[in-house]
């Protein structure tokens, strides 16, 4: 076999009656996907089970930003960002001994040292408060720019080639794309900056305060019952016990917030996914006389997203109850500790409040954990996401490395060719075969056969899209496949894009487009060429398809598959639009799929699925007849 022709396929793929799915495919060969392509097992919670394997896959996901062609603006802001939190932390330790100088005046009345100390602390908090301002303006500036690179790569990642339909087929992770990469990105960037500044901040205040606390310690001595207990850095230690204490309790209470997260995430995703359904399907429902069916639907949906909400709020009710106990708790714990001290005048007041405010940094700095414990578990929620999702992409991109089907280059003529074929579904059914089937340039081929017999499978294997399966299909260098669907694809825009789509606007004229429209029978849109809408709920499934073949006019690929594109059409519409087809695409193969008879007038070439053993086998009519009429 010869490796794949180098070469740009157009698809736009039907819906066959197993899987009813549209995708647009433009294969070029030299791009390289950023996910590599190995099969990986697909693991929702388990991956990220504990702290290490969630900072292992922080890790992978995070680094590539910094090592991009926008890294180093990013490094950059990243380290002012920390430049500006060890200042701040800096400042931190410049107020602490403010407090001895600033209480020791009022205990003392020293007015001159009040009011100089005041000064200084409008110099101070001047200067924190420019620090926090443009540390704020800086980190959103990373965080934008950072979540711009992500979109950009998961999207480039997910619409790669077929990826994104493969996705589906594989029934992988990532449930709700849309949602991990409009949401999850923004989500996980200032999630991991919020919580790497925090922890980096409650380090760095640890590291300075502790050695504060540990001398102050001495300075206040522990006085039980008017003697002094001589424990060095009893203070420190007092700390560390309340903290440590408080973390596991914390952990204990709130450990059950990552998954009741993640699945709040996901059925917030599955609601709105039903009623976008239900909008963009309004019509079919409302002529069903559904919308009790589909008012029950959409209630049992949110049905799960308020059971989950309330096992949400019962947990975060006990942890909030755990850690208001414990934040009131810790503004009194110090003094209680260094009391004794100063009523015994171990200590002046001065000496109280530093002593009070140092504690309280360390201690804000051991509860970390604590107080972002809630933040902690959503993060790790989209920190499972996105890995699903990642790994989503990569079982796609190793499917596609090592398909079943292979699509070649057809080492001569201008013939497609099914050599030793054979589809099936996802699971291994078998679906159809067909062995040294041609397709042969320029001539018209109808395939009829049961629904579900593999027709509309078939011609997403030629698109490149199927893998499952086996044998291989030759495609002559160079050739550009057109595939039309029953339900085309429009996008939501100006009607002139939408018809040349996927190509851009500016690639055919408005005078084109208008000629075309004309031919394919709608007139009246040839005018509306600028206004923008939703094109597949405003036009009805005839005009959808008529656009279809006027899409097919103007691009006159080498080879045109119409999956039942004209099925929706009266039959002398659908007579108008194939010998349409046949007067300005004499030099195009056509291959139909159809249940018509009124078809076959415009086919010099018929071709049957019929059934084998336990799938169907595809074969000309002639010869298919043959073993019957013996």
């Amino acid at each position: 076999m010869g490796s794949p022709p180098s070469l740009v396929v157009t698809v736009m793929l039907g819906c066959d009656k197993r899987a009813r799915q549209a995708a647009v495919v433009r294969p070029t060969y030299n791009f390289r996907p950023t996910l590599s392509a190995r099969r990986v097992p697909h693991r929702r919670s388990s991956s990220v089970s504990n702290i290490s394997s969630t900072l292992a896959t922080v890790w992978r996901i995070a680094v590539p930003y910094f090592k991009s062609e926008d890294g180093r603006m990013g490094r950059t802001l990243l380290a002012t960002v920390v430049v500006i939190e060890l200042a701040v932390v800096g400042l931190t330790v410049l107020f602490n001994r403010w407090n001895n100088v600033f209480y020791n005046a009022l205990q003392e009345r020293d007015y001159d040292v009040f009011a100089y100390q005041l000064a200084y602390f409008c110099v101070l908090a001047a200067i924190w408060i420019a620090l926090k301002v443009y540390q704020l303006y800086l980190n959103q500036w990373l965080q934008i720019r950072w979540r711009r690179w992500m979109t950009e790569r998961y999207l480039g990642d997910w619409l790669y080639e077929s990826n994104h339909y493969q996705m589906q087929l594989l029934g992988d992770a990532a449930d709700n794309p849309d949602q991990r990469i409009a949401e999850d990105t923004q989500l996980f960037v200032e999630r991991t900056l919020l919580l790497g500044v925090g922890l980096l901040n409650a380090v760095v205040t640890l590291a300075s305060f502790v050695v504060i606390l540990w001398g102050l310690s001495n300075e206040a001595p522990l006085h039980v019952f008017g003697q002094d207990i001589p424990i060095p850095g009893y203070l420190v230690w007092g700390a560390l016990i309340y903290a440590t204490i408080g973390t596991a309790l914390t952990h204990w209470i709130g450990s059950p917030l990552a998954d009741l997260n993640f699945r709040q995430q996901r059925f917030e995703a599955d609601f709105r996914f039903n009623l976008v359904r239900a909008r963009e399907n309004s019509e079919q429902i409302a002529l069903l006389r559904g919308e009790s069916a589909e008012r029950g639907k959409l209630s049992s949906r949110f049905g799960l997203v308020a059971e989950n909400f309330m096992r949400i709020m019962t947990r975060t009710k006990r942890l909030t109850a755990f850690t208001a106990s414990y934040s009131q708790a810790s503004i009194i714990f110090p003094y209680i500790l260094v009391a004794p001290a100063y009523f015994a005048q171990k200590v002046q007041l001065g000496g109280l409040m530093q002593t009070a405010s140092a504690f309280n940094s360390v201690q804000d700095s051991l509860s970390f954990f604590i107080s972002a414990y809630r933040t902690l578990a959503e993060w790790q929620s989209v920190v499972t996401r996105l890995d699903g999702f990642e790994a989503s992409i990569r079982n796609a991109n190793a499917l596609r490395a090592n398909p079943g089907v292979t699509r070649v280059s057809a080492p001569s003529g201008d013939a497609i060719k099914l050599d030793d074929l054979s589809l099936t579904l996802p699971a291994g059914q078998r679906l159809m075969s067909a062995d040294d089937f041609q397709i042969r340039s320029k001539e018209r081929t109808l395939i009829v056969g049961p629904s579900g017999s593999g027709k509309s499978t078939l011609f997403r294997a030629i698109a490149g899209i199927w893998p499952f399966g086996s044998g291989s299909i030759a495609i002559p260098p160079g050739a550009s496949v057109m595939m039309l669907p029953q339900r085309p694809y429009f996008p939501v825009g100006e009607l002139h894009a939408a018809i040349v789509y996927p190509s851009e606007a500016e690639a055919f004229t408005s005078a084109q487009v208008a000629e075309v429209l004309k031919e394919v029978g709608l007139p009246a849109l040839a005018d509306r060429l600028a206004e923008h809408g939703h094109w597949n709920r405003t036009l009805s499934l005839g005009e959808q398809q008529r656009l279809g073949v006027a899409r097919a006019l103007l691009h006159g690929p080498q080879y045109l598959f119409l999956d039942e594109a004209t099925a929706s059409l009266d039959e002398p519409s659908e007579a108008a639009l194939y010998q349409l087809l046949d007067h300005k695409l004499p030099d195009t193969t056509i291959v139909s799929i159809g249940h018509r008879s009124t078809l076959n007038a415009f086919h010099d070439r018929d071709a049957i699925l019929t059934r084998s053993g336990e799938g169907f086998a595809l074969q000309d009519k002639t010869a298919a007849a043959a073993p019957a009429a013996s």
